[in-house]
Parts: structure tokens; C-alpha cells; sequence
């Protein structure tokens, strides 16, 4: 740790040329123009925000300030997301000196809001898919509201700690670290309950892509560097930057491009981190507005009325007519949730289920007519509905047909339609959370990037060659709706192409950089669980 601290302070030279432009850039416009886009999406937050609540019956106001302050505890990671994880976007760029760095932050943040407006919100709800199916259906309660604050808070603490070192850790590890730690804490103190705890199976894929990505970035990054090498006869390419002097501009063209890049697909994956909670935040205060998604047209309300009713025909030829439903049939359900294990009595109970929500929403014709007191359990139920169908199709158990396998992921896409949705203001919310935070807290990140990863200044052609392996690899983790880390992906890239120059390694840095990657998930997940265990014992 003090080896760390000591490389912080002692910077090389190049860092020290960096402290005059940063100083002398121009401040005032970049400082202007965040001004002016902080305003407009503050103005479109609210004015969605008062659409949104305008048929809300407004009662107690405990909820309202539970739901401002867990908004402020939300955006605060993605806050710390933007210094932490979104300096790495602009980290080349700035340090070849392509653009100055207050005209690059801004730059960066108005990326990462074009990134955040066009995600589609998958990689969000496959990070709400790691944590409890109890706490999910409970968000509302003490236990619920117990999840995210911690799970935030530990989050947000690590990112702090290890910003403030310098070193890149990821905020999607961090996450996922936090998410672990709290579904483990509620497994072990229900232990005779039989509660759930992590969903292992989406936590082992979420893993598999955070241990590739590393891999991924630096393997890439080596074998683009040495094409570029051998293809691009281009010497001022493979040079390091001289002094304040910015490079000639074909050069920089391309670093900019990079940064725009790895910006715009930083926002569309990292940004969805932290919007899967806020919707979970927004759906236990305030179900109203929120449990269900209201902008769902007749038309696709008439679809999912329709695909119930085909559900339900198939389910009944599946069924175990030794079956028995019970009382609860959602509880049923999420009993197969949690333990994976087909009852003779599942297919029955998820046939009622469909069957009643299908029913239920063919009496109101729209999601926003139903009434304000069965909205959650509406939501509740669609979503169990949607999570025992994905189930049973990736186990192939029962045996569906191709034809019946069809009709009931279709169903799953309606379904999650109409509950797993993520609004316009909340991305721009995010959005803005990320561009504040980016262009608070760079420099370190870019220091680290820049000098302290290679025994030899960054060249251009490196910074170039680290950012669009960056940018393929998040822009395929979007597509499959996986969390990737940014973070680790470019810093990697950095170190491969350290390697196929020969420009040899910090090994210091290395190990830092390792140390955070290998403690993170576990040091993320004990913080968390230790939150959660004591925020439950205050909201008993």
C-alpha cells in the first residue's frame, strides 16, 4: 500500500508537462457548455419526473425522501463510475495531448449520453438477475431497501479507494462483488428458511467475461500493434508525445475517434450498471408510477393477452396431472426459481399464473388501468412468470417443441416488455452522473494509463491500438448483454502493447493493478455483506 502511495506522488516527467495544459485549458467553454447540458437534463429529469407522478396519489411523505435519497446513493456510484472507470475513455487522448483536457472530458461525457440513450437496458436486468428472487419481489421492504444501500455503498466505497491509489479497478467487478456479497449474507441469515442466495449460474457467466475480457484486451492490443507495425509505415505513429506539442493530425484524428469510441460504448455497457438498481429503487417507492411500463402501446398488450393464452395451452399439455396447486402459486414458482428443481406441481401453478395475468390484463386493456394496489403484484408476477419460463427453456425441462419453444419466448419478450423497461430520464440521469464524475477525476487514472503501466511513455499508435480493442470488446459484451469492465479491458490493452514493443512493464503497477482485480470481488462482496447484515438488524 505505501509502495502504491509513494508511486502516486512520484510522477514522471511527462506527467509534469501534463499539469501546464490542464491548467491553461479552456475551462471556461468546457466548463460552460457542462453547465448548459446539466441544465437541460436537469429540466428534462424533472418534467418527467412530475409526467410520470401526475397520476401518483401522493400520501406519506417517507417514501418520497427514501426514494430522493436512495436516487442520490444511485447516481452517486455512477458518479464515481465517471472518475473511476470513464477516465480511462479519455485517458490516450489526453495524455498525446489530442485534445485538452477539459474539452475531452466534456467531449467523453456527451459520448457516454449518446452511449447510455441507445442502450437497451439487457445488460442492466442481467445484473438484477444475480441477486435473491426474494429481495427482488421484496424490493419494497426493509429487505429490499437493506440490498441496494448496501450493496451501493460498498460499491462506492471501493471505487473511492482504489481511485484514490490510482490504480484502474472495475466498477462492473466492484458490482458484481457487492451484488455477491449481499445475496450470501441473506442466504446465510435465512438459513432455515430456505431463502435463496447468489443465482451461481448467471454469476459463473457474468465471471467468465470479467476473467476473459482482461485476456481479450491484452492479446488483442499485442497482435494490433504488431499488424499496425507491420501495415502502417507511418514513424511519427510510433512515437511518444513531445512535450506539450499535439501530434500531426492524421494522428490525432484517430485518437479522438478511439476516445469517441470507447466513450459512446462505455456509456452503452457501463452506464446500465447502475440503472437496473434505480429501477428496483423506483419500483419500491413509487409501484405506481414505475412496477409496470406504461408507455406500452394497446397493441403489444393485445400481443401479450394473446401469448398468454397460447402459454397456457401449451403449459396444459406438460402439466403432471399428479399435481397439486396450492395457495400461492407464485410461491410455487419462485420455489423452482431458487432451486432449479421441476415439482410435479410447477407447470400448474405456472399455468394459473399466466393464465390470471393474461386475464387480469385483458379486463384493464392497458398496463397504467390497472389499479394503483395490484400493480406490484401484477409486476411480481410477470416477472417470476418471465425468470420460471427462461428456466425451463435453458434446461430443456420440460422438452418443448421448436414450435412451442418459439410461442414461449415470445411470451418472455413481451412479458419483460412490460416490466423490464428503463426510462428516458433515468438514462439521462445516468448519463449526466457519468459525465460530472469524468470530469472531476481523471487525472490520476490518466497517469496511471499513461506512464505507469510501461517502463516508456505511451506512443500513439499504442493508445490507439489499447482503445479500439476496447471498444470491439465492450460493443460484443453489449450484444450478448454482458457486464464487461472498461477499466480492465484498456488497461490491459495498454500492457499488451507495452509487450510486443519491448517497451518492458511496470511490474509494480502490474501487481497493483492484479492485486485490485483479484481483491476487489471479494473485499466488494464482504463490505456489502457486512452492510447488509447490519442495515437489516437497524430495519427490524
Amino acid at each position: 500500500m505505501a509502495e502504491t502511495t509513494a508511486a502516486v506522488e512520484a510522477l514522471p516527467s511527462q506527467a509534469g508537462l501534463l499539469d501546464k495544459p490542464m491548467a491553461k485549458s479552456h475551462a471556461a467553454i468546457s466548463g460552460a457548455i457542462s453547465l448548459v447540458a446539466l441544465i437541460i437534463g436537469v429540466a428534462f429529469i424533472g418534467y418527467n419526473i412530475l409526467q410520470d407522478f401526475s397520476n401518483v396519489t401522493l400520501g406519506s411523505a417517507w417514501p418520497y425522501l427514501l426514494l430522493v435519497f436512495a436516487l442520490f446513493i444511485a447516481l452517486g456510484f455512477e458518479f464515481v463510475n465517471g472518475f473511476h472507470d470513464t477516465a480511462n475513455a479519455v485517458a490516450t487522448v489526453i495524455y498525446t495531448h489530442s485534445m485538452e483536457p477539459n474539452i475531452a472530458v466534456v467531449w467523453s461525457g456527451f459520448c457516454n449520453l449518446a452511449g447510455v440513450l441507445v442502450s437497451s437496458g439487457t445488460v442492466a436486468f442481467a445484473v438484477i438477475t444475480l441477486l435473491p428472487v426474494e429481495l427482488i419481489l421484496q424490493v419494497s421492504s426493509g429487505a429490499g431497501f437493506a440490498m441496494v444501500f448496501a450493496l451501493l455503498l460498498a460499491a462506492i466505497l471501493w471505487n473511492l479507494s482504489t481511485w484514490w491509489l490510482g490504480l484502474p479497478a472495475s466498477s462492473s467487478h466492484t458490482m458484481v462483488g457487492s451484488i455477491i456479497g449481499v445475496g450470501v449474507a441473506n442466504q446465510l441469515m435465512n438459513v432455515h428458511t430456505g431463502t435463496s442466495g447468489v443465482d451461481w449460474d448467471q454469476a459463473a457467466k457474468v465471471f467468465k467475461v470479467l476473467l476473459i475480457s482482461p485476456l481479450v484486451g491484452f492479446g488483442g492490443a499485442f497482435l494490433l500493434f504488431l499488424l499496425s507495425k507491420w501495415f502502417l509505415r507511418f514513424p511519427e505513429l510510433y512515437e511518444a508525445p513531445k512535450g506539450k506539442a499535439p501530434p500531426p493530425w492524421p494522428i490525432r484524428g484517430l485518437l479522438v475517434l478511439t476516445c469517441t469510441g470507447v466513450s459512446f460504448f462505455h456509456g452503452s455497457n457501463d452506464g446500465q450498471k447502475g440503472m437496473g438498481l434505480i429501477m428496483l429503487i423506483l419500483i419500491g417507492t413509487v409501484p405506481t408510477a414505475y412496477a409496470l411500463n406504461h408507455a406500452v402501446p394497446a397493441r403489444d398488450v393485445q400481443a401479450f393477452v394473446t401469448a398468454s393464452q397460447q402459454v397456457q395451452g401449451i403449459l396444459n399439455e406438460h402439466v403432471n396431472q399428479n399435481g397439486i396447486v396450492g395457495n400461492d402459486p407464485r410461491a410455487e414458482v419462485t420455489d423452482y426459481i431458487r432451486t432449479k428443481q421441476l415439482q410435479p406441481d410447477t407447470l400448474m401453478a405456472l399455468r394459473g399464473m399466466v393464465g390470471d395475468l393474461g386475464n387480469e390484463v385483458a379486463l384493464y386493456k392497458d398496463f397504467k388501468n390497472v389499479p394503483s394496489k395490484d400493480q406490484t403484484n401484477v409486476r411480481n408476477d410477470m416477472y417470476v412468470a418471465s425468470e420460471a419460463v427462461r428456466l425451463m427453456l435453458k434446461a430443456k425441462n420440460p422438452a418443448f417443441t421448436l414450435k412451442e419453444t418459439a410461442v414461449l419466448t415470445n411470451y418472455k419478450k413481451q412479458v419483460d416488455n412490460a416490466t423490464k423497461f428503463i426510462p428516458p430520464w433515468v438514462k439521462v440521469a445516468v448519463a449526466l452522473a457519468l459525465g460530472m464524475g469524468t470530469m472531476i477525476g481523471w487525472k490520476r487514472i490518466v497517469v496511471t494509463v499513461g506512464e505507469r503501466i510501461g517502463k516508456e511513455h505511451l506512443t500513439y499508435a499504442q493508445g490507439a491500438c489499447a482503445e479500439l480493442v476496447a471498444m470491439g470488446t465492450i460493443f460484443l459484451a453489449d450484444n450478448f448483454g454482458l457486464p464487461v469492465s472498461t477499466t480492465h479491458v484498456l488497461s490491459s490493452g495498454v500492457a499488451g502493447t507495452m509487450a510486443a514493443n519491448h517497451s518492458g512493464l511496470q511490474w509494480s503497477t502490474i501487481r497493483n493493478i492484479a492485486a485490485a482485480w483479484v481483491f476487489t470481488l471479494p473485499a466488494a462482496a464482504l463490505l456489502s455483506g457486512s452492510l447488509y447484515y447490519l442495515f437489516r438488524q437497524i430495519s427490524h
